[in-house]
Formats: structure tokens, C-alpha cells, sequence
């Protein structure tokens, strides 16, 4: 068939159809970007080609036959072994392009700066924190795991909290609606072996809940007292209060970032995520 022939059969439906095959391909590569899982589909990728070549060119019967009876155990195989990637794809499908929606309402304000002020009050008193504010992802199961406060969110409380003497410090808070809903929770660790080896286990829990789920993690460093925001599986650094209540509310409120620190977590409300931990300077 000449070129003549396959451009005279081109219609309207033909380009449509290739279009959406195309932008379907174009989505999958995109969901993946920068995820572990680029390292696996390469690895088959690669299988196939030496697969199709060996079968095509050469004439061996049995690898022949073994590789058309591997494809329906592929099928079943692909999404075992992409099931992180196909959940969190899904996710985003399920959600808004931005964490919570545009909310800009005083008590949105007030709930951001409280943070901020009571992350800022731990790290001058070297008082480790994690603090998790839940998305449109539930996060139910795990606050299942704490005790359940459902209590205004207030400086003062949050000290009492992550004070070293209390029972309930050991874990996370979650925050939904604005309101402390509970304390002590237990959260999942990153997997991701790229993570720096120096973060501990409130950052790799922060890292986790926020690589399956569209929470916004804020920790604070019990060592060192360093202030950190975790979001989309990425973790950003050694922020000020005055930094953190500025990206907090770049992320929560996504809003078109003005600053220089917002616009370093702007791709994180659009992308699985290039790299997943913003090493320190």
C-alpha cells in the first residue's frame, strides 16, 4: 500500500482515532514521569522489543510460542506492579486541578497563620511535630489509628501535644475541615529509595502520606528543629515562618504563586513529580 493510498483512506474519524491513542500514551507517560515505576515499564519495554525482534527475524519456535502465552500474564501482571502509579493516577482524576479549591475566607487565614505561629513556637523549643491536613483524599483509616480530638486548632494545643511528656505526641496530627480531628495517628513510610538518608521517621511518614494521597504533610525536626512542607510525594526544606505561612497557603488555597518560595512548589499541584526530596542547600 503507497502513501497515495493510506493518505486517500485518511478521514475525519481516522484522525480522531489516532489523536486519542495518542494523548492516551502521552497520559500514561506523563503519570509516571519521575516515578519509580519509568525504571520498570523501560525494563519492559526493552523485554518487548527483544521479544518482537527475536520472534520476527528469527525462527524459534518454542521462545515464539512462549511469548504469545506470556501476554495474557502480562495483562494481569502490569497493574500488580504499577499499583501506586494507577491509584494515584486515579486519584487526581477524582479530584479538583488544585488541593482544596480557591479559599480565601478569614478563618482560612487565621487556621494558615496559626500553623505557621505553632510551627515556628516548636522549632525554637526543638519540639518534633508532624502535622497532616487532609485533601479530597480521605484519610480516614488512618485516623483511625489515633485518638480522635475533633478540638479548634490553637497554638497552645499543639504544643501541649508534641510535648515530649505526653501520651499523645508520638504520631501524627490530622487536620480536616480545619479542626484538629486527631492526634497520635500512624502514617505509612516513603518507599522511595531516592529519599535522603538523613530524614527521619516524621519526614519518611510525611514523604509516604503525601506520595498516595493529596494531604499537605508540615514537619518539624526534633534534631535539628528545621521546619519542613511535604506535597505530591515531594518534600521542600528549612523554612521560616514567614516562608512556611506563604507556601502553606500557596498550597492550600492554589492560588498563582507571586513569590519565589511558592513558585518552587507550583508544578507540585500539576505533576507526579520529577524528584521527590528538595535536598538541603
Amino acid at each position: 500500500m503507497t502513501e497515495q493510498d493510506l493518505l486517500a483512506r485518511l478521514n475525519a474519524a481516522s484522525i480522531i482515532d489516532i489523536v486519542l491513542v495518542t494523548l492516551v500514551f502521552l497520559g500514561l507517560f506523563y503519570l509516571v514521569r519521575g516515578t519509580r515505576a519509568v525504571t520498570l515499564l523501560r525494563g519492559l519495554l526493552l523485554v518487548a522489543f527483544l521479544a518482537v525482534l527475536a520472534s520476527t527475524f528469527l525462527n524459534l519456535t518454542a521462545f515464539n510460542w512462549l511469548v504469545r502465552n506470556s501476554i495474557p500474564a502480562l495483562l494481569v501482571a502490569i497493574p500488580v506492579i504499577f499499583q501506586p502509579e494507577l491509584r494515584r493516577a486515579f486519584e487526581r482524576l477524582g479530584r479538583p486541578s488544585t488541593l482544596l479549591g480557591t479559599r480565601t475566607t478569614d478563618a482560612t487565614t487565621k487556621f494558615l497563620a496559626t500553623l505557621a505561629r505553632a510551627a515556628g513556637a516548636l522549632s525554637r523549643q526543638m519540639c518534633g511535630a508532624l502535622v497532616i491536613i487532609e485533601g479530597r483524599t480521605g484519610l480516614q483509616e488512618y485516623i483511625d489509628t489515633g485518638v480522635r480530638l475533633d478540638a479548634e486548632l490553637s497554638v497552645d494545643l499543639l504544643l501541649t501535644i508534641f510535648d515530649k511528656h505526653t501520651d499523645l505526641h508520638d504520631g501524627a496530627v490530622i487536620v480536616r475541615d480545619e479542626r484538629l480531628f486527631a492526634a497520635s495517628c500512624m502514617l505509612p513510610l516513603s518507599e522511595n529509595p531516592d529519599v535522603d538518608r538523613d530524614l527521619g521517621t516524621r519526614h519518611r511518614a510525611a514523604l509516604g502520606i503525601t506520595e498516595s494521597t493529596d494531604a499537605i504533610a508540615l514537619v518539624v525536626s526534633e534534631e535539628t528543629g528545621g521546619i519542613s512542607i511535604a506535597h505530591n510525594g515531594r518534600l521542600l526544606r528549612n523554612l521560616d515562618e514567614s516562608n512556611l505561612n506563604r507556601t502553606l497557603t500557596n498550597l492550600y488555597t492554589g492560588r498563582t504563586p507571586s513569590s519565589p518560595m511558592q513558585k518552587l512548589f507550583a508544578p507540585l499541584r500539576g505533576a507526579v513529580g520529577a524528584k521527590h526530596v528538595v535536598r538541603r542547600n
